[in-house]
């Protein structure tokens, strides 16, 4: 899977598609909903490339897993490397990309492994874990600070909110994971998702949208 961006002087450019970074409980709200603490600094976890599914095709459920719970969230496609400490600016520059991701857990196997203190990759990174979308150009958003996201499931509204709940930012979420590790072209940074989360059925209508600016219905199958 590649990703494809056309910048204003029309160059276009493809991105192989890399590792999908993402951070725990930066939504207060949704942290206090799960009765999980609220971090003093971001929780960091890894989906590998082939949890990567596209959204628009459709989301598939594990089979005999337990329950799947969804966690809509906003999606930054990187386009360039960023690595140790990076300017708020230079974490800008790196972003070519907005897009909207379903963060798919299966939850009672998460809150098992909390419990004994294991690491939640298992409950997380499954194959078809982040359905993800397409992604438009950082600037048709007024500010990075005010991205809306929301889900419906069959025609109401689940989760609502903004990147300004956000407890990290993005550019100081990206500047954070490139303290521990590069960000490559094609990688991908969830941004945590909030309040609202719960179970997904097959035959659910989706409807996940960033505002105005992008809108992605699909099908649990």
């Amino acid at each position: 899977m590649t990703y494809q961006h056309q910048y204003s002087d029309g160059t276009l450019i493809h991105f192989p598609l890399g590792k999908v970074v993402c951070v725990g409980r930066n939504y207060a709200e949704h942290a206090k909903e799960l009765n999980n603490p609220i971090p003093t600094e971001p929780i960091l976890f890894i989906k590998p490339a082939t949890s990567v599914t596209p959204l628009a095709q459709g989301v598939s459920l594990p089979q005999d897993r337990g329950d799947v719970h969804y966690e809509a969230e906003i999606a930054v496609l990187i386009g360039k490397p960023l690595s140790q400490k990076v300017s708020a600016e230079e974490a800008r520059e790196a972003i070519v990309g907005i897009g909207a991701a379903l963060d798919l857990t299966l939850r009672g196997l998460q809150s098992k492994l909390k419990e004994k203190g294991h690491p939640w990759e298992v409950a997380k990174a499954f194959d078809g874990a982040c359905p993800l979308s397409s992604f438009v150009a950082a600037e048709r958003f007024e500010s990075l600070e005010e991205i809306p996201v929301s889900l419906s499931i069959n025609g109401e509204v689940r989760q609502q909110g903004s990147s300004a709940e956000m407890i990290t930012p993005i550019l100081p979420l990206l500047q954070y994971i490139a303290q521990h590790f590069t960000l490559q072209p094609g990688d991908v940074v969830l941004t945590g998702t909030p309040a609202g989360v719960g179970p997904l059925q097959s035959g659910d209508q989706l409807r996940l949208a960033l505002g105005e600016v992008l809108a992605v219905e699909t099908q649990v199958r």
